[in-house]
């Protein structure tokens, strides 16, 4: 409201100002920058030399000397009011001069406002007071106040005035001053004209900058440093050495100011070389020892990873102030060095250096990467000995290191403490609830945020497009998203990077795509965060050929594109673009990234090559936990339980802890339930038991050993409201074929209020399809509806998959028409429902529709299929898919081959079946000879049977299946003295024969 008045009285005042005396116009005339170091001395004269005829004012001037404090002050202000003194411009200047000094301004303000008609002289001295002590706000107050009772303004008001402007960045209070400077004929005055060029550099304006320069006569050097400084600012690097030439060209030298703009660019551009040159230009102009100089020039070598040189310039220093000592100790702390910026504030404190705001600011960030909270808790301490706990930029500094430690607790006693707050503490907080994975009360944050009165920065819209992307809230995200927009930020990099983030994470890759082909810059970042989120999304073409696309316009591929596309070779068939990854990452210096040899060592192992990723671990000349539990999850991938437990044995020997992903490896190559209670022993001592998926592992574990009693107590150990673990007991229920007891147990998860998700009705469909129960499933598929699971196209397929083994195949087939899009298993899955209903055609129907629709079939297609032509006994149209399948590229694996067998013994082409087995490229299992052995039953082939069987008791000698078998087949042919002899090795071995039992439930009601 202030900033308005003044803006209308800034036009609306129509008073002509005098001009100022010549004294003024040459004492003024020194660099703008060094306005602040006049003496009271220039602006007032002695009061013991102005000719005052009151005598009492005289004596009453030699009091303000005596007043030693804020207290003395006050009767004296009280005292001008009584005496009428208000009217005595000296005497109030030295009122002033006196509350400034003391640090009572407000006391000054008072006695200003009291004032009828300030002169100028009192305006300027009260403005270059306020500006002294950063009061900006107060400065364009007096100005206003001044302006409304017709005080007029002279060349020593405007530039303050200005200056305020700039700090408070009010553009057009600033241009409605510049417009009364032009009116009032100032604009001549080369100080008001450099404060015009500052403030229009500072808030960015370079083109007026630039015009406001132009129109000087003879710019001196000060106004080209206000310039280049606003150039550097702003980002425009070449114009900063563009002026810099027409500066030499001038024949002006450049002074302290020119190379302190210079310098801090050849930090951000990198150009370390250049910036040497620079340094060779300051020890040149013999400013080489320049206090102001040598933090810039010690951050300039730090930016170029140079600490040796920014050291030994810190250690050459012949005086150290504060400033020298703040650099280095930022030095080390950018650089990840945190312990030797430790023993650096260790030193300053040693010499006697007092820190200040900025020394905590530089070194607090330093104990975020530290393990020890001590450092941190030890910073505060000294924080509130030297009282900076109010500043704002400590405050906050202090709540992000205990919100990235971890200590939630004193963050947020912090940031309710604050006196005040600024939109940079928001931000840390918001962004110190999301680092600790809450990501709710980040969200939360940012409204409170916000109905405090702030608007989001950009940093603001980062913050809380992670937590969006977290909680997979699209609809906030979106809003996020237009919110940036509106504000103008969609050009802004960040933003547009953590956007296209979002909308992966989300499953949004449309959005992300075109987002980014509207984005007008784009940086490694935006197309690496495509990429990944492409991988993430199982879109590994699309990945692939954003890689192409990358390198097609010049854009070099770094180390997070390599880890990120790595993941999309996990099959033979992509070792060879993965060895290229490997290449390329050891051309360009890459390869001895630890985390991209962990990603390249399961690239190896996914993709068959067991022997060069096992090479890769061991020539790493450091491995961190990721490297080892990549290794032995490649070998559990192999099925190399010995393997993963002699590198886990390794592991230990070379002193590397467990972390719970190891164990959640080691679990399911246990071999004996002892090595499996050793694992969970090992769980409870490091106190990776309270994990979650370690208890569902240990669950899945023991029930693989039958042990009941340990995975109920593990289940009741935990705890009963996580769907994780009633998601884990129904699962081993129904893999044991106990699908009783995984009903009984959902049942139980009702009772207890618990939320099923998909995992859960997964399980419980098992469980149904093994009971083979109709009214069961109708119940399941009527709660499934309920809860809104119908549309989780994996509930669907499963669900078209009970139903057809219920024998219902109407309804798998409704499910099936009704599904919006279809994916392979569900068309697999309907497939097979006709198959087991012995209707072979519809079957082979549905195959032919799926072809047509884009859909490629798979291997677990063609089982199904090739399984209904068994049942229907389809020779010819089993052996057309049998083909196609190869030439497909689908690889036959040994359902397959038991289909083929199962189909060729059916229709009695028994020789053609055993030829069939013996070109097999790999040895028959057991289910497909029982397959051929149940054919020459069917048909009495004895012989066959022979050699079937005496295949059978070589892989399985325990299975009594294959004697009962054998025995039919003797029976069947009426040679009993063999019959007998196969019970007789049955006896011998102790085998007996399994009872049968029925799966399918009686059901009330006819089946559709």
């Amino acid at each position: 409201m202030v900033l308005n008045l003044l803006h209308w009285h800034s036009f609306s005042s129509s008073s002509l100002l005098k001009p100022t005396p010549p004294l003024f116009r040459f004492s003024f005339a020194f660099p703008f920058t060094n306005l602040s170091s006049f003496s009271n001395k220039q602006f007032i004269k002695n009061p013991s030399k102005h000719n005052s005829s009151n005598p009492k004012v005289t004596n009453f001037l030699r009091l303000f000397d005596l007043c030693r404090n804020i207290e003395n002050l006050k009767p004296l202000g009280s005292v001008l009011i009584v005496r009428d003194l208000m009217r005595d411009e000296y005497v109030v200047a030295e009122f002033i001069i006196s509350c400034f000094h003391l640090g009572a301004p407000g006391l000054a303000l008072s006695a200003f406002e009291a004032m009828e008609k300030p002169s100028v002289f009192l305006q300027n001295l009260m403005i270059r007071r306020l500006c002294d002590h950063g009061l900006f706000e107060d400065v364009l107050c007096v100005y206003l106040k001044c302006r409304v009772l017709g005080c007029p303004s002279d060349d020593f008001t405007f530039p303050f005035v200005i200056k305020a402007c700039s700090a408070l960045g009010a553009v057009w209070i600033a241009e409605g001053v510049h417009c009364v400077v032009l009116r009032t004929g100032f604009e001549e005055n080369l100080v008001i004209q450099t404060a015009l060029v500052d403030f229009y550099a500072k808030t960015g304006r370079m083109e007026k900058a630039r015009l406001v320069l132009d129109k000087i006569s003879q710019p001196d050097l000060v106004t080209w440093n206000a310039l280049i400084s606003g150039y550097s600012l702003n980002g425009f690097d070449k114009e900063v050495f563009e002026v810099l030439r027409q500066i030499r060209m001038m024949g002006l030298k450049p002074n302290v100011s020119t190379f302190a703009s210079i310098i801090p660019l050849c930090t951000r551009m990198k150009c370390l070389d250049i910036g040497k040159s620079i340094h060779g230009f300051v020890v040149k102009s013999g400013f080489s020892s320049d206090e102001f100089l040598t933090p810039a020039l010690i951050s300039m070598y730090a930016g170029g990873g140079n600490l040796f040189i920014a050291r030994d310039l810190f250690d050459s220093a012949a005086e150290k102030n504060v400033v020298i000592w703040n650099s280095m100790i930022s030095t080390y702390g950018q650089n990840q060095k945190s312990s030797e910026a430790f023993k650096m504030f260790q030193q300053m404190l040693q010499a006697n250096m007092q820190p200040n705001v900025v020394t905590f600011v530089s070194i607090i960030p330093c104990c975020e990467n530290s393990v020890n909270s001590w450092y941190g808790k030890s910073l505060h301490a000294h924080v509130m000995k030297y009282r900076l706990d109010s500043q704002l930029s400590v405050a906050t500094a202090l709540l992000s290191m205990y919100a990235k430690l971890g200590d939630l607790n004193a963050a947020e006693f912090i940031f309710y403490q604050m006196p005040r707050r600024n939109l940079l503490s928001w931000n840390s907080m918001i962004s110190g609830y999301g680092h600790n994975g809450l990501w709710e009360a980040s969200m939360d944050a940012f409204c409170d945020m916000q109905f405090e009165g702030f608007d989001p920065d950009a940093i603001s819209i980062v913050n809380i497009l992670s937590a969006c992307s977290k909680l997979e809230a699209i609809l906030l995200g979106k809003a996020a998203h237009a919110f940036s927009f509106r504000k103008g930020f969609d050009s802004n990099l960040n933003i547009s990077n953590a956007l296209l983030a979002f909308y992966s994470d989300c499953g949004k890759l449309s959005s992300s795509f075109k987002l980014f082909q509207k984005m007008p810059l784009r940086n490694a970042i935006s197309w690496n965060t495509l990429i990944s989120g492409c991988v993430h999304n199982g879109d590994t073409k699309k990945a692939v050929a954003l890689l192409h696309k990358m390198q097609q316009e010049k854009m070099e591929l770094d180390l997070v594109t390599l880890i990120s596309i790595i993941p999309i070779c996990r099959v033979t068939e992509n070792l060879i673009q993965g060895m290229t990854l490997h290449g390329y990452a050891i051309k360009t210096g890459f390869a001895c990234d630890v985390s991209l040899v962990n990603a390249l060592i399961s690239m190896y192992f996914n993709c068959g090559d067991i022997n060069a990723g096992k090479f890769l671990f061991e020539v790493m000349p450091w491995r961190s936990i990721v490297s080892w539990n990549a290794l032995i999850t490649g070998y559990l991938f192999h099925n190399l339980q010995n393997e993963v437990m002699a590198s886990f044995c390794q592991m230990i020997r070379e002193g590397q802890k467990p972390n719970y992903v190891t164990l959640l490896n080691l679990l399911p190559a246990c071999g004996t339930l002892l090595q499996g209670k050793s694992i969970h022993a090992s769980a409870v001592r490091t106190g990776i038991i309270v994990e979650t998926p370690i208890i569902t592992s240990l669950i899945s574990m023991y029930a693989r050993f039958e042990n009941i009693n340990s995975f109920i107590f593990l289940f009741e150990m935990g705890g009963k409201k996580d769907i994780a673990l009633w998601n884990a007991i129904m699962s081993v229920y129904a893999q044991t074929k106990n699908a009783k007891e995984s009903v009984t147990f959902f049942c139980e998860l009702l009772h207890a209020r618990v939320e099923p998700d998909y995992i859960t009705f997964l399980s419980l469909i098992s469980a149904c399809v093994q009971l083979s129960s109709l009214n069961l499933s109708n119940s399941v598929m009527a709660y499934v509806i309920q809860k809104g699971f119908g549309k989780h196209i994996v509930i669907s397929n499963a669900l078209i998959d009970l139903y057809a083994r219920c024998g219902n195949i109407s309804i798998a087939k409704k499910i099936f028409e009704d599904l919006s899009s279809k994916d392979a298993v569900s068309w697999s899955a309907m497939i097979n429902g006709y198959g087991l209903h012995g209707d072979s055609e519809a079957a082979l129907a549905l195959l032919s529709q799926m072809r047509l629709s884009g859909m490629k079939p798979d291997g677990i297609t063609y089982a199904s299929v090739l399984s209904a032509c068994s049942h229907g006994g389809f020779v010819d149209q089993g052996w057309m898919i049998f083909n196609s399948m190869v030439e497909e590229g689908v690889p036959p694996r040994m359902e397959h081959y038991a289909c083929m067998v199962d189909l060729l013994g059916r229709t009695g082409q028994l020789s053609e079946a055993y030829d069939f087995v013996e070109k097999l490229p790999c040895k028959p299992s057991v289910s497909l000879l029982e397959s051929l052995l149940g054919a020459c039953i069917i048909h009495g082939n004895v012989k066959l049977g022979e050699k079937i069987s005496s295949l059978l008791f070589e892989l399985d000698p325990k299975n009594s299946g294959s004697y009962v078998m054998l025995y039919n087949i003797y029976a069947a042919a009426g040679r009993w003295m063999d019959a007998n002899r196969v019970r007789s090795d049955m006896e011998e071995r102790q085998l007996r024969k399994i009872p049968g039992f029925s799966l399918v439930e009686g059901n009330r009601y006819p089946v559709e």
